[in-house]
């Protein structure tokens, strides 16, 4: 008997060692995956519910898949190499190759920065605050916070933004769905030719498996010193991270579906997605997807620009981490500022089209990613830098579908344009 409960002590003790060990590893998946859903990604969530009702939902089992495996890969050659993205191009590809992956990059990072500022002023001119007051405090908010504070501060305030995003199971629950109708939508896939599903289409996946996305959690793991022998935890948070980004991403969908959709009203943005729910699912409803929103957009603005700082300053050799002070990494806190500052001016021009420029920087993702996940998948292959841990059948099988995926639909938006296809 004494000796059943000394094996039983023992392994409470190591279960609970684990689970330490799991909750110090845990936040590179999780919030890679969380800050997906930014404000382009909302406002692309709510477009798909409010134009297209329940049709797209079978994508985000697709989408579940490919952003676990991809960012899996990216986590996994962050841990082997102890190196980010962008060093690995530049070490393989050589300095021309570099740069052109970079400046994909940063065209794509650009445009959804700005985005995110846009899902500021939206969101905060629904409480009654001007954009021209809320956008230059959440620069100054995000700048400060990753300039004063470390990593471990960090990492929680983004664990704790990424909870956050729980108000839209609430909100898309308050808004009634019709539910055997958002099963068949999971379960029977849909496809039209049509320029406008299309882009909504692509649009989809690129809002949440994105090229900035690729640098970031690989950089995010090496920053947080994480080693191989963790490899198993980095997985699970992994995987966590890519079910509850489309699980919300589920909510937000059937949430404008029904009733927006169902109800046959249309809207433009996340913002008018808001206030649409007011009449239709309650005022609760829609302050909370309008506070999501909020929660969204900041922890966007401030990792969109921390992934373009990291990644070039790795191509290009220059120090980096969040760790560092300002005199140590000035290139890596000068990229940062200048993506927060260019992106919250372009915001604040007066007439500017922030709606467009949501929905836009999705589709440009989508258009771009597969560029970025040819450098990851000939690094995650080459056994000369991943040794015995390469992908596997499965993991090349996953990520090259999705590679071809992605340009199929590309090449099938291009045609409806040009073919002028509704």
């Amino acid at each position: 008997m004494a000796a059943r409960l000394e094996r039983v002590r023992n392994g409470l003790a190591d279960n609970k060692s684990k689970l330490m060990l799991f909750l110090a590893v845990l936040g590179p998946g999780i919030i890679t995956a969380a800050a997906d859903n930014d404000a382009s990604g909302i406002t692309t969530y709510s477009l798909a519910g409010a134009k297209t009702g329940y049709a797209l939902l079978w994508m985000l089992i697709l989408i579940t898949f490919s952003l676990g495996v991809t960012q899996e890969i990216g986590a996994r050659i962050g841990l082997v190499t102890g190196k980010g993205l962008g060093g690995l191009i530049r070490e393989k590809f050589g300095l021309k190759l570099t740069s052109f992956a970079m400046l994909t990059m940063l065209v794509a990072n650009l445009g959804t920065t700005i985005a995110e500022f846009a899902g500021v002023a939206a969101a905060m001119e629904i409480f009654g605050i001007s954009k021209y007051i809320a956008v230059p405090v959440a620069a100054t908010l995000v700048f400060l916070v990753v300039l004063k504070w470390g990593y471990d501060r960090i990492r929680k305030v983004f664990l704790i933004s990424a909870l956050v995003y729980i108000v839209y199971i609430i909100s898309g629950t308050l808004a009634h769905p019709n539910w055997s109708a958002a099963a068949r939508g999971m379960m029977v896939p849909s496809f039209k030719l049509s320029k406008e599903y299309l882009i909504a289409f692509i649009a989809t996946i690129g809002t949440t498996i994105t090229p900035w996305g690729q640098f970031f959690i690989q950089s995010y793991a090496v920053d947080k010193r994480m080693s191989i022998r963790e490899l198993n935890y980095a997985r699970a948070d992994v995987y966590f991270g890519a079910f509850l980004t489309d699980f919300i991403a589920y909510f937000i969908i059937i949430a404008c579906a029904a009733t927006i959709w169902a109800l046959g009203r249309s809207i433009n943005d996340a913002k008018d997605a808001a206030l649409a729910l007011r009449p239709l699912a309650g005022n609760f409803a829609s302050t909370l997807f309008a506070f999501g929103l909020v929660n969204a957009s900041l922890l966007g603005a401030s990792i969109l620009p921390l992934s373009s700082a990291y990644a070039t300053c790795e191509a290009f050799g220059w120090e980096a981490g969040i760790d560092h002070k300002l005199e140590e990494a000035p290139q890596f806190y000068g990229i940062y500022s200048f993506f927060i500052v260019v992106a919250a001016l372009i915001t604040l021009i007066p007439g500017a089209p922030l709606v467009k420029m949501m929905f836009t920087a999705s589709a440009v993702n989508g258009v771009l990613l597969p560029i970025i996940l040819i450098y990851v998948m000939k690094i995650a292959n080459d056994q000369e830098i991943m040794g015995d841990y390469t992908n596997g059948r499965a993991f090349n099988t996953i990520a090259w579908g999705t590679i071809i995926f992605i340009i199929a639909v590309t090449i099938a938006l291009l045609a409806a344009m040009t073919l002028g296809l509704a």
